[in-house]
């Protein structure tokens, strides 16, 4: 077997080390991030959980160390439409917006999330990233490295919050269902 390519291309390999058991993200850094997701069903729940939003928010306007990511995406008539809002201390960062074509919504997603994680760990001081979306089933994929046609972007991003959390043993992300309506 040529091995070549996953010199070039490591995070397909079947064999790499960083998605056995035990190496992986979610079982090394379990405790270093969140999943809130909303149960669209019941009034009470979304009031609830936009109730928490809004505190988010006011957290973050007064800790200079939290970071919210609001993360958009959308697909209509095969055009992907990708917004992306970063706040910090109620100033905004980096307000993004980015139209790809023919790309499946999965991937669409992946990548804003991936590109919003890469903006967000890169700011000083930030130890801890609030990521608002509206795809919550999507961002549990980066956690999955069994998903082989996601695995580039779950590299990516795996390897991103790998060194945001030994940065820092209390750094945390929170990612947060919000429906786009």
């Amino acid at each position: 077997m040529d091995n070549r390519y996953n010199k070039i291309f490591p995070s397909f390999s079947l064999f790499n080390s960083k998605f056995s058991p035990g190496n992986r993200l979610i079982d090394i850094f379990s405790n270093h991030f969140l999943f809130h997701s909303l149960n669209r069903k019941n009034n009470h729940d979304v009031k609830s959980h936009l109730y928490h939003l809004d505190n988010i928010t006011l957290q973050v306007l007064s800790d200079p160390q939290s970071v919210v990511v609001v993360i958009n995406a959308s697909i209509k008539n095969q055009v992907a439409m990708l917004i992306l809002h970063i706040y910090i201390h109620d100033n905004p960062v980096i307000k993004t917006i980015h139209y790809i074509v023919n790309v499946i919504s999965t991937k669409a997603k992946l990548f804003v999330i991936r590109y919003g994680i890469n903006q967000a760990t890169h700011l000083p001081n930030v130890n801890q990233i609030f990521i608002i979306t509206d795809s919550i089933h999507t961002t549990k994929r980066i956690f999955d490295s069994l998903l082989h046609p996601y695995q580039i972007h779950s590299a990516s991003i795996s390897y991103k919050l790998r060194e945001f959390f030994k940065k820092d043993s209390n750094n945390l992300v929170e990612f947060w269902d919000c429906p786009s309506n």
